[in-house]
């Protein structure tokens, strides 16, 4: 018996399943407004309004030459934003929590989450090709269809999507209130940081927000695609362990078919096994049925006679064949 933590743990109970959240119309209206507040920001960066007036004037303050003293920490803090790391960090720990709970959902969801990340923040920014505070080459330009690839902030989305995913999943109502704001403070804190170091405007940080967001109020949408896409992981699980086992053998009932031992003619080879149903069976077979009795009797096998046509009792010198004289035959005397 295994008496590590891992066979201790194995043996626990499972936890209480979470409905996982829906729709409700309260999530719809917060979807919607999210949405109106993602386009809004959009044209007013395509129409150089007074948000890239104000782009401007952030990226001309220099924050990081106002408060150099920071700068060491957050090289570091920005690292909560970077998707591989991050990523790495949140699958370990919902990983542990599939195998606890065995179900895939956790992994999952956070992979349906991260891809419909990359796609969605990833078309707009090679869309839009706007260029980072860095590499401007006009003052007061929004720099928009330059080849760049910063708008939106892809730090910030990720941030939003990755530690709000374990809001998300958290089994209670308390876990997910805490959950949600740790996960509002490191995104926030991971969008003003990029903005400090000059790689990604104001708004490519409030683009960010905006798109990780949308992705979260959105994710039970895709809860039914994640349910389907567990249960055909867990039959091809089935279906590979079922792979190269052998067919157990089924025993025979009572009065079922059996094998019997056929008798072939002398030929010197020996006798070869021929199955033959017994009449206990029902058999419909060519083959004479066996006495109720002795279902296992053995079967003549069908040969031409060896005896002449006719009565096969020997001729008798003192009897009447039938059919001849009616005479009763006189005793011999004896001697």
């Amino acid at each position: 018996m295994r008496t590590d933590i891992f066979a201790r743990l194995d043996r626990e109970p499972e936890p209480p399943k979470i409905e996982p959240p829906r729709m409700s119309r309260h999530r719809i209206a917060l979807f919607g407004g999210t949405l109106a507040f993602y386009l809004a920001i959009v044209i007013a960066v395509l129409v150089s309004s007074w948000l890239v007036t104000l782009d401007w004037k952030v990226m001309l303050f220099r924050p990081y030459q106002q408060w150099p003293e920071i700068h060491a920490f957050l090289d570091y803090y920005i690292v909560l934003g970077q998707r591989g790391p991050t990523a790495t960090m949140v699958a370990c720990w919902l990983g542990w929590r599939s195998w606890r709970q065995h179900t895939l959902r956790p992994l999952l969801t956070l992979g349906a989450a991260l891809l419909l990340l990359n796609v969605t923040v990833g078309a707009v920014k090679i869309g839009l090709g706007r260029l980072g505070p860095h590499y401007a080459t006009q003052i007061g330009s929004a720099e928009l269809f330059a080849g760049g690839d910063i708008f939106p902030s892809g730090h910030t989305a990720n941030a939003v999507v990755t530690w709000g995913i374990l809001a998300y999943l958290a089994t209670t109502p308390r876990a997910r209130r805490y959950l949600s704001a740790m996960s509002a403070i490191v995104s926030l804190g991971v969008g003003l940081t990029t903005v400090y170091l000059g790689t990604h405007w104001l708004s490519d940080v409030l683009l960010g927000w905006a798109a990780g967001l949308l992705i979260m109020l959105g994710l039970p949408w895709a809860e039914p695609l994640i349910t389907r896409a567990e249960a055909w992981i867990f039959a091809q699980r089935e279906n590979l362990r079922g792979f190269g086992r052998p067919v157990p053998s089924v025993p025979i009932a009572a009065g079922g078919p059996r094998t019997v031992l056929v008798p072939q003619p002398d030929s010197g080879k020996a006798p070869a096994r021929e199955p033959v149903v017994s009449a206990a069976a029902g058999g419909t077979g060519t083959r004479p049925r066996a006495h109720a009795s002795h279902p296992a009797h053995v079967v003549r096998s069908e040969r031409t006679p060896v005896t002449p046509v006719g009565s096969r009792r020997p001729p008798h010198a003192d009897r009447t064949p039938r059919g001849g004289s009616t005479t009763p035959a006189r005793p011999v005397a004896g001697g």
